[in-house]
């Protein structure tokens, strides 16, 4: 796979995986502390993708790994609420787990990127 294909298709998953954020949030508690991490998770999610779209229509190197590292810190923030909403037990272990996965596999492939850059 070249590098184009490969960032086609990272786009891709970062969407699916953008949906599957939204769809997760709106499942929280409608309480203020739902509502809160609702809000965070949201857009630490979406903004994986949307960096790293970003990334792929850089002027410049530096550009480039600078959203690049955007996305790999994103995808840390987002693990991180995830574990809040795990410990919270307002979402099933088994759709929490998937999505936690995802997280640190998305979390995993930015931080080789970046660290190649």
């Amino acid at each position: 796979m070249d590098n184009k294909e490969f960032a086609k298709k990272l786009e891709n998953r970062t969407r699916t995986f953008g949906i599957s954020i939204i769809k997760l949030s709106s499942s929280l508690p409608n309480s203020i502390e739902g509502k809160v991490l609702r809000n965070q998770i949201t857009k630490s999610g979406t903004s994986i993708g949307a960096n790293y779209r970003e990334a792929n229509r850089s002027r410049s190197k530096r550009d480039f790994k600078n959203k690049i590292k955007i996305s790999e810190s994103e995808a840390s923030e987002t693990a991180y609420w995830l574990e809040i909403i795990k410990d919270m037990e307002w979402v099933s272990t088994e759709k929490l787990n998937s999505i936690l996965n995802e997280t640190k596999e998305l979390l995993a492939l930015f931080t080789s990127i970046s660290n190649k850059l």
